[in-house]
């Protein structure tokens, strides 16, 4: 019993987002009940349109209804009572709304893209959802207008794991196009890195192409990098040969992060140290601990892969034992799964996003939105940025470029309406 319990909670239930989950077995009832397998065996087209008409219209009422429990639980958060609403009792982890989501809308405008309605055999899956929900939140955004700061994660995000941004890169005119509006763009990854030499390694395609750019001084500078989740700010300088220049900590931390005492993050640190440390020996893994000054972590040493399992368990060791700590209760940290390795940070993509907003004189919560893959709610370090404002959950840079194209797209379709 307590295998089977340790199985389905410890390995299963941190791999999975209770609301995309919830919605998904929705969605499942009218599929069971309207979609026809048969009709594959019938002559008539009509047979097939209805089907997948009547499909469409109870997917679409389901949308609308969840889309109704999300207003609700907006008005409780407006009134402290976010606790008590429907979708909280329904759906028990999940978090806070920035803005209403257009669900029906949305649902809608990916149908025309995955056709949902039109499968017979495949019900509405994870990944459906996740896209749905990541187009309700641009609606949002886009119809709110306009959108004043979009953070990037890195790896897996703007670029393949372990890549950078090439010359050639299909994000680049995107990203272009946001910063032509005024948009600002932050860039929040875990790689901390005090020089601007090792940013410019992995984002040079972008960087090179707004230095060359015509694009005014200021709205170039509208672009920053967030590095080590919360600890280095650096910002677009077209004098400095990296493109980058560092900005001092005390010029941008939020009074919250100056509270933050140089003693715990030694002691937080140590104590992750230590915690990583004993899964290296438990674990029997071929690897090594990498020290920073704002980090700490296991990395595999040359030849050898770290198994996903012995990531999780990792994380999930060294986040539990963080926790249970009296430095861990007062200090905000992350301990997060890298792909090959394992990593604690002080502070978390919360505290990153809050601070670019900050750097740009305080950016609201509903008109910013993150990108990023890993929203998991353990070892996944997108996953905080929740906290901090609106967010879009991809999973490759292929994504990342479809969901810049919505944003243009229905950005357009606004501007068009509004003139």
């Amino acid at each position: 019993m307590t295998t089977r319990y340790r199985v389905e909670y410890a390995l299963k239930t941190h791999r999975r987002d209770q609301l995309i989950e919830w919605i998904k077995g929705l969605m499942a009832v009218p599929f069971v009940l309207h979609s026809q397998p048969t009709a594959i065996f019938e002559p008539r087209k009509e047979s097939t349109e209805h089907m997948t008409a009547v499909a469409q219209r109870r997917y679409l009422e389901i949308m609308r209804d969840v889309e109704e429990l999300i207003n609700d639980h907006i008005a409780h958060q407006k009134a402290g009572t976010h606790d008590r609403s429907k979708l909280k009792m329904l759906v028990p982890a999940v978090g806070i709304f920035f803005t209403p989501l257009n669900l029906h809308d949305a649902f809608l405008y990916q149908d025309n893209r995955r056709f949902i309605s039109y499968r017979r055999f495949v019900a509405p899956s994870f990944n459906d959802i996740r896209l749905i929900l990541n187009t309700a939140q641009v609606m949002s955004l886009v119809r709110a207008g306009p959108l004043e700061l979009v953070t990037f994660d890195g790896d897996v995000t703007l670029y393949d794991d372990g890549q950078s941004v090439s010359p050639d890169s299909p994000m680049i005119p995107r990203i272009m196009q946001l910063l032509m509006k005024g948009t600002k763009i932050g860039i929040v990854t875990a790689a901390g890195y005090t020089e601007a030499r090792r940013y410019y390694e992995r984002l040079h395609g972008l960087l090179d192409t707004v230095h060359e750019s015509d694009l005014p001084s200021i709205y170039k500078e509208n672009l920053i990098i967030m590095g080590g989740e919360s600890s280095y700010l650096f910002k677009f300088s077209s004098a400095d040969p990296d493109r980058l220049k560092f900005v001092p900590r005390e010029t941008w931390l939020l009074d919250e992060m100056k509270m933050w005492q140089e003693s715990d993050i030694t002691t937080l640190l140590d104590l992750a140290e230590l915690a990583l440390k004993d899964s290296l020996r438990n674990l029997r893994l071929d690897g090594q601990i990498l020290r920073k000054e704002r980090a700490v972590g296991i990395v595999p040493k040359p030849g050898h892969k770290f198994c996903r399992e012995a990531l999780e368990e990792t994380v999930l060791v060294t986040q539990k034992i963080l926790e249970i700590s009296a430095v861990g209760r007062r200090l905000p940290f992350c301990a997060f799964n890298g792909g090959n390795d394992v990593f604690v940070d002080i502070g978390d993509k919360s505290w990153g996003v809050r601070a670019c907003q900050g750097f740009f004189n305080g950016i609201d919560a509903s008109k910013t939105l993150h990108v990023g893959d890993q929203f998991l709610s353990a070892g996944s370090n997108d996953f905080k940025a929740r906290l901090a404002c609106t967010t879009a959950w991809i999973a490759n840079p292929t994504e990342t470029v479809q969901l810049l194209d919505e944003i243009a797209e229905l950005d357009g379709l606004v501007e068009r309406k509004n003139r």
